[in-house]
């Protein structure tokens, strides 16, 4: 296991600028997810920690080693770290146990140290009784599977996946995700896990690191991600958060504050620092209902309902405000259709500090 710290690092390619000052600290042991769109840096991110670029300013220390800045950079072989790409980058012509010892063989580890370390990677996988298969034979899981015994058997200090499951179906995705949660356990292995894919952070991570242009826009727990994101982009893009302008009252000591969405009264979550003013709140969908008899709501004009098993996902354009959209689940039945006119409870929504995001 090892900590590693990323110490305001930037990298630049050409006149872009790939990574702008990111720190973050993993700890031993940790399973950290880094979650962003296409291009927010998070592979560029990966590279440097595994040592294939050299950072253009700023520290990466694994333990308490230094292992690159813009005076020193220690090869990818030396730093004792592991990498379970997207692609498997398996040789097809080797058997599963020639895959997973090239790297010992590589290293100079002689039998019967390599034929042991090999055994033990194959049966921590589940694929001991796979070793003398070629990868063609193989399913994308089991494939995926020979990948990160490969990246075990050399005993890593840290693991970095790198998108692992983007080639594989939803199917097989749900089971590789159980594979990958148990692995950790098993281990305790320090591993950073690099996705798009929100389900997937969201189900591994002890942690996740939201990325965006370049940026490190929060680190924080699953759910303290989704009940409490820290600016506008992580809102939207967590869990397809809505965004409305508010006005608050200061928030008491326990976190709560009255606001006024479109004339609406309501209560919120708020940082106990939170003052009164303008300010925006992060809906999410289980924060919204159709409202009761007698209760108040906001005014919205069905866009479009769509049935999803025992409920219907509900769009709708808010009356005072035509070009807000927002989405709800309401239980069947419902008898109501695009153009119908309904009130919409909010019972929940958390005030988004001030930030000074561009």
């Amino acid at each position: 296991m090892a900590r590693l710290t990323i110490d305001r690092v930037s990298k630049n390619f050409g006149n872009y600028r790939a990574l702008d000052t990111v720190s973050m600290e993993v700890r031993d042991g940790e399973f950290l997810a880094v979650l962003g769109p296409s291009g927010c840096g998070k592979t560029t991110l990966l590279r440097q920690v595994a040592g294939f670029d050299q950072v253009d300013d700023g520290e990466i220390r694994i333990g308490d080693t230094v292992v690159s800045d813009t005076r020193r950079h220690v090869p990818p072989e030396h730093r004792r770290v592991g990498i379970v790409f997207q692609s498997y980058a398996l040789w097809p012509h080797m058997s599963v146990f020639d895959n997973v010892a090239y790297g010992l063989k590589v290293a100079g580890v002689k039998d019967p140290e390599r034929t042991r370390r090999v055994k033990e990677a194959l049966t921590l996988v589940g694929l001991e009784t796979f070793a003398e298969r070629r990868p063609g034979l193989l399913s994308g899981g089991q494939r995926q599977r020979v990948a990160l015994a490969r990246c075990l058997v050399t005993e890593p200090s840290l693991v970095l996946l790198d998108e692992p499951l983007a080639n594989l179906d939803v199917h097989l995705r749900a089971a590789m995700e159980d594979e990958f949660a148990r692995f950790h356990e098993r281990t305790a292995t320090t591993m950073i896990y690099i996705t798009h894919d929100q389900a997937e952070a969201m189900a591994l991570a002890d942690r996740i690191a939201v990325m965006d242009r370049g940026r490190l826009l929060q680190l924080a727990t699953p759910s303290d991600l989704f009940r409490q994101p820290a600016n506008e982009t992580v809102a939207r893009f967590i869990g397809e958060g809505m965004v409305l302008p508010v006005e608050v009252g200061a928030a008491d000591s326990e976190g709560r504050c009255q606001g006024r969405i479109q004339g609406l009264e309501v209560s919120l979550r708020a940082s106990p620092l939170q003052k009164a003013g303008h300010a925006k709140v992060c809906l999410r969908a289980r924060d919204l209902a159709i409202a009761g008899p007698g209760e108040a709501g906001l005014g919205a004009h069905i866009v479009r309902t769509v049935y999803q098993g025992g409920f219907f996902r509900l769009e709708a354009s808010l009356v005072r405000a035509p070009d807000v959209t927002v989405h709800l689940e309401v239980p069947e039945p419902f008898h109501h259709g695009p153009g119908d006119i309904v009130d919409i409870a909010v019972h929940d929504g958390w005030v988004l500090p001030a930030t000074t995001e561009s």
